[in-house]
């Protein structure tokens, strides 16, 4: 009996994932709702405006007939910023009635969630506006992202200290995680190959490091011109305090992991942060999208990158399935060939075309100057300086 059970168990596993696809096409057949999901860490202060942005753009879908006259349902999951928790939450998305999935915020998460989406025999697409590691790139073939990579972000650090700010010596200090290694990976190849020199490169851990030793050095030397900070806000602010309680006062730069750090009053002015998105970029599309994220929720503050990455997912999906259909195959089809096949897709974060891994090779990637809490961009849109 419990052999039998058990096979009847694993053949009722074997058609959850086609179960999913059917409850999927029906539902539009019969006038049913689409269904998104959206998975992120919703908790964090990071990942909120992403929920939001991404309920934002779904209102106003349905206040415009939905897709094809079909409603537009978002079935949001909240992955805490934990791996195992994004392992779980990718897993109830591949067996729910979902035609496509917008996420997971974090690269840790993606990179976890990835094995989930991409298998089966019926994976399903999911898209992040957030996640940066070099790794996602290989995930797998359902695995999309529309912000760029840290690739792309530690180049144009680089090129920003060197050309710009004619500095040539300085540090680096990395969280040792995907990002981390991402962004110092490239920042400190192409820094040495335009002639920079680096006195130190170290990594750290944990949301309050302690980096004393590697500052000691650094005020024990010849000291540097700038330090990168390849990391995230929290432990940015940390390293800055111990940095200016020794006496260092050059430039702080970092990537898009120091969103957020305005916040931190007078400490952070003068940090330079890259993004391929802020919310004062002048186009007409964000005007529109900045306009409208701030009267639906106008105790929110301005959106950040991960809500305009999601507010442009959920819109080009809309796109996608009203011209594909909402089978999780036929998505994956049409969203791979927007950019070739089909004409780029134009968001609030630029223009959106894919190459052969999912990833968005030309997409923006601004430098932005804090000071007096806020953050003036500071480069335009193909590096060269002014404002933006």
């Amino acid at each position: 009996m419990a052999l039998f059970d058990d096979v009847r168990l694993i053949a009722l596993r074997a058609t959850l994932p086609l179960a999913a696809a059917t409850l999927a096409a029906c539902a539009a057949a019969d006038g049913g709702p689409v269904r998104i999901g959206i998975a992120g860490s919703f908790s964090d202060p990071i990942g909120l405006p992403m929920r939001q942005a991404a309920e934002l753009a779904a209102e106003e879908i349905n206040a415009t007939g939905g897709i094809n006259g079909h409603r537009l349902e978002l079935v949001t999951r909240d992955d805490y910023a934990d791996p195992d928790s994004a392992v779980f939450v990718a897993a109830d998305l591949y067996d729910s009635d979902v035609s496509a999935v917008v996420g997971h915020l974090f690269s840790g998460m993606t990179l976890a969630a990835a094995p989930v989406y991409n298998g089966g025999d019926d994976p399903v697409v999911a898209i992040s506006p957030s996640s940066s590691s070099p790794e996602v790139s290989a995930a797998g073939q359902f695995t999309f992202r529309i912000c760029p990579s840290d690739l792309a972000h530690g180049t144009v650090l680089a090129h920003w200290v060197r050309d710009r700010l004619h500095l040539r010596r300085g540090a680096v200090l990395y969280l040792n995680d995907e990002y981390g290694r991402g962004i110092r990976q490239t920042f400190v190849s192409e820094f040495t190959r335009l002639g920079g020199d680096l006195q130190s490169v170290d990594p750290y851990l944990g949301d309050r490091p302690d980096v004393g030793p590697y500052l000691d050095r650094l005020v024990h030397s010849e000291s540097p011109e700038f330090i990168v900070v390849a990391g995230n806000r929290g432990e940015a602010e940390e390293i800055i305090r111990q940095a200016r309680k020794r006496g260092l006062k050059m430039p702080i730069l970092g990537g898009d992991g120091l969103e957020g750090i305005q916040a931190a009053g007078t400490l952070a002015d003068g940090v330079y942060l890259s993004s391929p998105y802020f919310p004062s970029i002048p186009s007409t599309a964000n005007r529109r999208f900045v306009e409208a994220f701030r009267r639906k929720y106008p105790d929110a503050g301005l959106p950040n990158q991960p809500a305009a990455g999601a507010y442009d997912a959920i819109y080009l999906l809309r796109d996608v399935i009203a011209r594909a259909g909402s089978s999780r195959a036929a998505i994956r089809r049409a969203l791979a060939g927007v950019g070739s096949v089909t004409p780029p897709f134009e968001g609030v974060t630029g223009t959106v075309a894919f190459d052969a891994n999912g990833d968005v090779p030309d997409q923006n990637v601004y430098i932005g100057l804090v000071m007096h809490g806020g953050v003036s961009v500071v480069n335009g849109a193909d590096g060269s300086e002014g404002t933006r």
